[in-house]
């Protein structure tokens, strides 16, 4: 009797398995990153940061890379997004360098590495494995954080001049679209604002002054711009009025009239200027 040899087909990525993961794998022509194992199985990386550095490698040359700008896109936040960034930091991912322009305004300058590039001083001690290390469960804040300075405060009370300071805010977007604040943000900036007109500056003149001189590249945060423009250039407080002033603002005292003993105003005593007019005409 023959022998019979069966001959078996080597099962592809796309055959079913009953255990672990089963690819379907099929082939991109156009729009598709490279990404190498190292990154996408790195031991030490947490998921958040596997995750944006694909998504940073993808991104064309020039594109904006920020925290704030990243945590419009992501639901994590920017406190998961920033630690992600440090991470992808520490392994050789991305480098950040602070450049001052020429304007002196300082810039953050991003590079991305599709392959792992360390400083020589992180090469020779390299970060510690965070291999078992869990991720925090970290919320994400619902509004910006603070400013650096805080908000001026008026000396009187807030309802004092709000209303006229809330429509200062909500009226520079009429000088400029891209002030165009939410609600929160009219709000929270309000009092700063009464604390301008305390101070004797006219509505006008604080619209002018906040939205005067923009940087070239715009303004991407409409409220922490107001804000620090409203801490920053604060005006001071006008000087009070001199012993003169005072004096001349400071109406006569009363007199009784020679004449008919009717009380008036004037410097010294004398007769009131009806018996002055009637003793004329006599």
């Amino acid at each position: 009797m023959t022998e019979q040899h069966f001959s078996a087909h080597p099962r592809s990525r796309s055959a079913r398995s009953h255990l672990g993961v089963t690819h379907v794998d099929k082939r991109h022509d156009e729009e598709f990153t490279v990404v190498g194992n190292h990154l996408a199985q790195h031991p030490d990386l947490s998921l958040t940061a596997i995750g944006l550095a694909t998504h940073i490698q993808s991104l064309p040359t020039g594109a904006l890379v920020g925290i704030k700008v990243l945590a419009v896109k992501f639901p994590e936040g920017e406190t998961r997004i920033a630690s992600a960034l440090r991470e992808l930091e520490e392994h050789g991912y991305l480098s950040r360098t602070k450049e001052r322009l020429p304007s002196g305004r300082i810039v953050t300058r991003t590079t991305s590495y599709n392959k792992p590039h360390l400083h020589p001083a992180r090469a020779a001690n390299p970060a510690p494995s965070r291999r078992h290390e869990p991720a925090p469960d970290l919320k994400e804040p619902e509004h910006p954080a603070p400013t650096a300075a805080p908000l001026p405060i008026p000396t009187a009370p807030v309802l004092h001049g709000h209303r006229t300071a809330r429509n200062v805010l909500v009226g520079l977007r009429t000088r400029d679209p891209r002030f165009h604040l939410a609600e929160f943000d009219v709000r929270r900036l309000t009092p700063a604002v009464v604390a301008w007109l305390e101070r004797g500056v006219a509505p006008d003149d604080v619209q002018r002054t906040l939205s005067a001189g923009l940087p070239p590249e715009g303004v991407r945060h409409p409220a922490g711009f107001l804000a620090h423009r409203l801490t920053a250039l604060l005006p001071p407080l006008l000087p009070p009025p001199s012993e003169p002033a005072l004096e001349a603002a400071r109406p006569d005292p009363f007199q009784n009239c020679d004449g008919c003993d009717r009380a008036f105003r004037a410097h010294q005593p004398g007769r009131c200027r009806d018996c002055r007019t009637s003793r004329s005409a006599a």
